[in-house]
């Protein structure tokens, strides 16, 4: 009798844990750094294996990138067979100017819409620099369903401006429009190097909404790492630097765990001059 409640114990975990482990999306924010010669040994041509190789360790299911030019996205996708990306460059709607691009799990994810829309007065405006911005800045979504487990979602990855205080506000209440636009109720998950910290508008403007977004990081049933992104290869000690990449999700995602690798010690390989942010989440 013992080993029949016994089997009936295991049977039943078995049943209620393998939906949950099948259904998380292991999901990412990473601001690589472009391709700038003046990097020396902390240029992209170094950095490109250790950027795949890490991605390919983590298991990334998504990822929004940032300050990705062509040649980069190039290298990414010959080095990382199975993703695909969605998104063009800021500058042309091509291929020129750097990309907010989002890599998926092609055999994991299916694709039912994507575009890129301008942060600015006029979205759909190629190239506009909007409001106070001191650069072209975009956002790159798709809205995507799990193969696993049906689930229809949105995906959205920007890059704020780093000068328009405006621009960031107005960003963010644009991306709210859009996210209500395309998927309603539906789950939402909003990545980005923001370029200011947790206590600024555009980070107050996009979690007190009334259209909320949580901070995955400060709802994650478990967090480790640092608690920074942005350190610029090492150059800022680590009491200095400050979290201003995000994961922001709608309140219906579950974020089971929340974690940022510390940076390269000084003289080994960088990833980036921004640590990135992972989390596993149940949509």
């Amino acid at each position: 009798m013992k080993r029949l409640f016994l089997a009936i114990a295991v049977i039943t975990s078995a049943f209620f844990f393998l939906p949950c482990q099948a259904q998380t999306i292991t999901w990412a924010t990473f601001n690589i750094r472009y391709d700038n010669p003046a990097d020396q040994s902390n240029n992209w041509q170094f950095r490109k294996d250790t950027v795949t190789r890490f991605i390919q360790a983590q298991d990334m299911d998504i990822v929004g990138m940032q300050e990705v030019l062509h040649n980069q996205l190039e290298d990414l996708l010959q080095r990382l067979p199975g993703y695909k990306s969605i998104g063009v460059g800021r500058d042309d709607g091509k291929t020129k100017g750097e990309y907010a691009p989002i890599l998926y799990k092609e055999d994991r994810f299916e694709v039912l819409d994507s575009n890129t829309f301008w942060l600015s007065q006029y979205p759909d405006s190629i190239g506009f620099i909007g409001w106070d911005g001191a650069c072209t800045r975009i956002a790159t979504w798709a809205k995507m369903k799990d193969r696993q487990s049906g689930k229809i979602f949105m995906a959205v990855n920007t890059h704020f401006d780093h000068v328009g205080v405006t621009a960031r506000r107005e960003g963010a209440l644009l991306i709210i429009r859009k996210i209500k636009e395309i998927v309603g109720d539906r789950p939402a998950v909003l990545t980005g190097d923001f370029n200011v910290n947790d206590q600024s508008e555009a980070y107050r403007t996009i979690t007190s909404n009334a259209f909320v977004l949580k901070d995955a990081a400060k709802i994650a049933g478990k967090q480790t790492g640092v608690d920074y992104t942005f350190h610029n290869f090492g150059q800022i000690p680590s009491e200095q630097c400050e979290k201003i990449d995000f994961i922001f999700v709608t309140p219906q995602i579950k974020v089971l765990d929340s974690f940022i690798p510390k940076e390269a010690a000084p003289g080994s390989k960088f990833l980036s001059d921004h640590n990135p942010q992972i989390v596993h989440l149940i949509l």
